[in-house]
């Protein structure tokens, strides 16, 4: 008779005590713990003039990572994140010293703008890309317009309740099809000089 068990452990063998396993982070409840997070950082974020994109919470090894995305028309700068980092790095603070745990556990707080590969789902995502080539509904055109209502796509009227999520794509030109300004030519004059 053969006995089972875990490979590498014998029966009624216990690790010495220098070789115990730490104890397990602690469980938390994602969607209980992200309501908490949105209810303190939401009001600092629009406070500081940006949207809040997105806020994701997971589990990095024995702590949390916690993932905000914020942005604004015309974009925002490092210094920009920055700064709105700080703040919302400053209220989950006081909202833990004044009303008890947000985030159970240690976590990394991580503040980032959305990546190009972010869906246009809202009217804002349209409006900061109109000048884009961007792909919607098994089209790829050139958004030239967006409002409100709805979108320009190649001088197409499109309303948002007929528009599924959309994708901008990605432009490369050739130098020999860019165009330069007086400025530009000034910034290649000298390069390669000693």
């Amino acid at each position: 008779m053969t006995q089972r068990g875990r490979a590498g452990s014998r029966p009624g063998h216990r690790r010495p005590a220098d070789q115990e396993r730490p104890p397990a982070p602690p469980r938390i409840d994602l969607a209980a713990t992200r309501a908490r997070v949105l209810a303190v950082i939401e009001p600092v974020v629009a406070e500081a003039g940006y949207d809040l994109e997105d806020v994701r919470l997971s589990r990095a090894g024995r702590r949390h990572v916690l993932r905000v995305l914020v942005d604004a028309d015309g974009g925002i700068s490092l210094d920009d994140v920055a700064v709105v980092s700080r703040a919302i790095s400053a209220a989950l603070d006081a909202a833990e010293e004044t009303g008890g745990e947000v985030i159970a556990g240690e976590y990394q707080l991580e503040v980032g703008s959305p990546g190009v590969d972010r869906p246009l789902t809202l009217p804002r995502h349209w409006r900061r890309n109109v000048g884009r080539l961007v792909a919607v509904n098994g089209t790829t055109g050139r958004l030239t317009a967006a409002d409100d209502r709805g979108i320009v796509l190649d001088g197409r009227e499109i309303a948002y309740p007929e528009l599924g999520p959309g994708k901008v794509q990605i432009e490369f030109k050739r130098l020999d099809e860019a165009e330069f300004t007086d400025d530009d030519e000034d910034d290649f004059e000298g390069e390669g000089e000693d």
